[in-house]
């Protein structure tokens, strides 16, 4: 959280009011203390707060008539319940009515510390999540860009700005990383935009194939043609026609196009009559251009005409900051489709993707966040839930936990506890794949308290 973490303590003991005080601000919360449930009450109904550290048994107003009001008041915020009454019953009680955890008197300080930074760090993915779905409602309707990289902004300004200028434009950038999608934004950002927005992928057809959807033909052009065709550019004149991989066109095709350019015009196969057209052309390659006009594969006069203005979308390694936007879009636009109620992607998963290179972009993305939504059962995408070679990556995540380095003993445990979540709570499997045997394992679920 950039903000301070603000913290509420209600303890009837005096002493225990001032020690819990003493090292909570010392972890670096803004704390507010109270010994009365009653004068707890009337905090809560002035000032919002991120955890509620609360006694269960006290006068007048116990923890429970607390813990409601939090949640009532302000649903985010956690409660963690203290009491020397440890019961299963009074446990069970404080869950059911939206506790985060128990903690049973006396306690140790660590203890304390530790439960409160989880249900911070919990907080702060909530407020995360919340303002990832705030910034996805910009997006309803419109052409879905989904970005708040600073590099990634400024080449939509570019786009916005040439958008209604009417020149051609040559978009560069690896495969995946959304070049039809800036196509198509520049053309509903144009005068053209009630026009019509056609793509073809100039790679996928054979160099006969790829004239006839281009140019059209006549009646009788050839065995089988029975009644005339129009091609994408006739089809498209008055809009926007997108050449992807116009790196791959045949140098004969290369040559045809350059003259629809130059002279807006074009002749179907087979035709004698010229049609007039009136297209804007917007090109990608995923090549580099300078080195296929070099090896004579593209021609330097078509380029030209194509790269009047020059756009290059980056890799999703490069903007890494839009990865928890698109995963929470690809999220709700993959519930939708499924019907599922999936509303949450974990901590771990999207540490996971932000420290994954992404060969695939956007597109692979989307297909991982497709297939958590397809796997989970629950309403979170779990490490579980994705390829297992993004799984191994988890073992190989070391984050940073409220703002320091995990140490040895801490990255220990967490790699156990994952070990175990993942092979089901079979120990001796668990042995084997952490390389130790069984009562070596069995004294490190001890130290760490992980026998459960």
């Amino acid at each position: 959280m950039k903000n301070k973490v603000k913290l509420l303590i209600v303890e009837d003991e005096k002493v225990a009011l001032r020690n819990l005080e003493h090292v909570m601000k010392k972890e670096g919360y803004e704390v507010v203390g109270t010994t009365s449930g009653t004068n707890a009450l009337r905090i809560l109904e002035e000032h919002e707060f991120d955890v509620v550290l609360t006694d269960l048994k006290m006068e007048k107003v116990d923890g429970l008539e607390v813990l409601e009001k939090a949640k009532s008041l302000y649903p985010d915020t956690e409660v963690i319940m203290i009491t020397a009454y440890a019961t299963v019953t009074s446990a069970v009680e404080t869950m059911r009515k939206g506790a985060y955890h128990y903690i049973a008197k006396p306690f140790k300080l660590d203890e304390v510390r530790k439960v409160v930074r989880e249900a911070v760090e919990k907080v702060r993915l909530k407020k995360e999540n919340a303002q990832l779905r705030e910034q996805l409602e910009k997006y309803q309707g419109r052409v879905k860009i989904i970005t708040q990289d600073f590099n990634m902004q400024r080449i939509l300004d570019t786009a916005r700005q040439i958008a209604p200028t009417d020149c051609n434009v040559l978009i560069s950038g690896e495969s995946g990383t959304g070049k039809e999608l800036l196509a198509k934004y520049i053309h509903l950002n144009s005068k053209r935009s009630e026009g019509a927005f056609f793509a073809i992928n100039c790679g996928a057809f054979t160099e006969e194939l790829l004239s006839n959807e281009l140019f059209g033909h006549e009646k009788g052009a050839f065995t089988g043609a029975t009644t005339l065709k129009k091609g994408l550019i006739e089809m498209a004149s008055g809009g926007t026609l997108f050449l992807d991989e116009i790196t791959e066109m045949p140098p004969s095709m290369q040559v045809k196009l350059l003259r629809v350019i130059q002279e807006k015009e074009l002749l179907r196969v087979g035709g004698t009559e010229p049609v007039k057209v009136d297209v804007r052309f917007i090109a990608s390659t995923n090549r580099n251009i300078q080195d296929a006009i070099k090896d004579g594969h593209f021609r330097q006069d078509l380029y030209f005409r194509l790269n009047v203005v020059s756009l290059r979308v980056p890799p999703l390694s490069e903007r890494r900051d839009d990865i928890p936007l698109m995963s929470y879009y690809f999220l709700k636009k993959y519930t939708a489709l499924m019907k599922k109620d999936v509303t949450e992607i974990s901590h771990d998963v999207i540490a996971i993707l932000m420290n994954y290179d992404f060969p695939g972009n956007v597109r692979e993305l989307e297909n991982i966040i497709e297939r958590g939504v397809a796997l989970t059962n629950g309403n979170t995408i779990e490490v579980a839930h994705l390829p297992e070679d993004l799984r191994e990556l988890s073992i190989r995540t070391f984050r940073k936990k409220e703002g320091k380095m995990p140490s040895l003993e801490e990255q220990e445990e967490s790699y156990i506890k994952w070990v175990l979540k993942e092979v089901g709570s079979n120990k001796t499997l668990a042995a084997q794949i952490l390389g130790i045997d069984r009562v070596s394992l069995w004294r490190k679920l001890k130290k760490y308290g992980l026998e459960e």
